[in-house]
């Protein structure tokens, strides 16, 4: 996605979000939000780069909290024995 098309998404002018990506001007907490939700990943991953699963509808979620704390450790081991095989 462009700045172009991210800042219309947002509302705001391109050369403001570039002073944004820059560091040379600071954004609201409103703004955050929305970068968050317009490029649909967590605000964690903005700032730690882990993503998080970020959606109200998720699958994969509900699935999950059916398991037990067993089912959900193995769940767990599986997928950090497919993401470094899983392109990125």
């Amino acid at each position: 996605m462009t700045r172009e098309k991210l800042a219309e998404l947002l509302n705001l002018s391109p050369y403001f979000l570039g002073q944004i990506e820059r560091g040379e001007r600071k954004m609201s907490v409103s703004t955050l939000i929305n970068i968050s939700e317009c490029l649909h990943i967590s605000i964690d991953y903005l700032f730690f780069e882990q993503a998080h699963i970020n959606t109200n509808n998720n699958v994969l979620h509900s699935l999950i909290n059916k398991c037990s704390e067993k089912e959900v450790n193995i769940i767990e081991s599986l997928i950090k024995l497919l993401l470094p095989h899983l392109a990125r």
